[in-house]
């Protein structure tokens, strides 16, 4: 007779009884080693095929084993299953049905019991911190992690009656059940806090751009005038022969006396109210990205010339350089005077609106410096910008407005092109209301 008080981690009550594995268990049974096949005489179950407490029966593969040695390892409903190898070792896992006949393989220990002890009380056990701490003083430590049945079969385990043994899984059933609920609750709350900040951003400009965020004010020049006055500047800018006459195409997008929306492009009419997301203010006015801004479109020197790329000094943005609603001050690229002078045309510069249109579409930035900037970036030019109210208010909503669209037209895609860029819809507000949005915007921002 040994002594293992040592052992006993608690009191157990009077009609209890602690007891080792092997001697509650009719086996302790390695798995078969054979390897996995699409056909063969028997469907056998992997670790792997065991996902979140349920078998991926409809994945599980076959393997070749003579029928002398099937009945040794065939699984049985209340059998335990336990990984003995590699990072799920110690994980368990209780058959609840076995719908085709199975074996299991040879990384996975099975363990059966008398219809004395409850398989779901055993199972229960193999989950609380007293298994877990058994298991870890019995694991050999070695670059694959595994524990043997001489192990399992060591551990103490304290026995209840049978019939305790029920009550107790029936009431661990239905607090865990809430456990669960509880838990998935928590995920949820866990995710929204994660998701927050961005989702109450994308919230306040929803409103910005629908008119919602600041107070209407029927004194301000409507956006009507103000795109009266860009096509003017853009007219005098044909005159100067600084824009060319064929990128100068009168669009004006106005609600019918149906209450449909249309777009007039010189003589033509056409339909355009399946893209109109949203009524606007009265001064307000729909209006198409290309009808308000010039854009310019960056390069990138080929990689394998190493004169574009040595004694660099010239900032190049990429899209790695643009956060969110960033002002850049620094590249983590330059390119040289020789590729600025034969590759790139002119610099952006500082105080120029970028925004990404591959890949990472919307993302905008603000130029603190002068710099050349990748394919994937265009830089953004109004043609009519008192104290930057059109520049901001796009920084600000252009993230929102260019994944608003059509996915026939790449809005929602990977990449934006030059006609997707032009036909951009952009809900326009009055001058002054730009400014007031900007103002509002920062301010809430800055709470966040």
């Amino acid at each position: 007779m040994v002594c293992i008080d040592d052992e006993i981690p608690f009191e157990i009550p009077e009609s209890w009884q602690w007891e080792r594995w092997g001697n509650l268990s009719y086996s302790i049974q390695y798995g078969y080693n054979a390897p996995a096949e699409e056909t063969g005489d028997i469907r056998m179950v992997r670790i792997s095929d065991i996902q979140d407490g349920e078998v991926l029966w409809a994945t599980v593969p076959f393997c070749r084993i003579s029928k002398s040695e099937i009945g040794t390892y065939l699984l049985q409903k209340n059998d335990i299953l336990f990984a003995r190898t590699g990072g799920t070792v110690g994980k368990s896992f209780l058959v609840n049905d076995v719908p085709y006949p199975s074996i299991y393989a040879g990384y996975l220990i099975r363990t059966r019991y008398s219809n004395m002890l409850s398989a779901q009380y055993m199972k229960y056990f193999m989950e609380c911190e007293l298994y877990w701490e058994q298991l870890r003083n019995g694991t050999i430590a070695t670059a694959q992690p595994n524990c043997n049945g001489k192990t399992l079969a060591k551990m103490i385990l304290p026995i209840p009656p049978y019939n305790e043994q029920i009550r107790i899984t029936e009431k661990l059933n239905q607090v865990l059940k809430q456990v669960r609920k509880y838990g998935e609750s928590q995920g949820r709350l866990d995710k929204l806090n994660i998701q927050i900040h961005d989702l109450l951003k994308k919230s306040i400009l929803q409103e910005a751009i629908q008119g919602r965020l600041v107070a209407q004010d029927n004194s301000d020049e409507p956006a009507s005038i103000l795109l009266q006055r860009i096509k003017e500047e853009k007219l005098r800018l044909v005159k100067e022969g600084k824009l060319k006459k064929k990128d100068v195409v009168d669009s004006v997008i106005y609600k019918g006396d149906d209450n449909k929306y249309y777009e007039q492009i010189g003589q033509e009419n056409v339909h355009v109210s399946d893209e109109i997301p949203f009524d606007l203010p009265e001064s307000w006015q729909w209006t198409r990205l290309g009808q308000i801004v010039r854009m310019s479109i960056g390069k990138t020197p080929a990689r394998g010339d190493s004169s574009y790329w040595t004694k660099a000094t010239k900032p190049w943005v990429s899209i790695s350089d643009m956060a969110d609603y960033s002002h850049i001050k620094t590249t983590k690229e330059k390119i040289s005077d020789t590729a600025a002078s034969t590759l790139m045309g002119a610099i952006s510069p500082r105080g120029s609106l970028l925004m990404s249109f591959k890949l990472t579409v919307g993302r905008t930035s603000i130029l603190d410096i002068e710099a050349y900037h990748n394919e994937a970036i265009i830089s953004i030019y109004p043609y009519i910008d008192e104290e930057n109210a059109l520049r901001d208010f796009l920084f600000y909503t252009l993230p929102l407005l260019a994944n608003m669209g059509d996915p026939k037209d790449a809005i929602k895609g990977k990449t934006l092109n030059s006609k997707s860029l032009n036909s951009l819809l952009i809900p326009l507000p009055p001058l002054k209301e730009q400014l007031h949005i900007i103002k509002r915007v920062e301010e809430l921002f800055a709470r966040l």
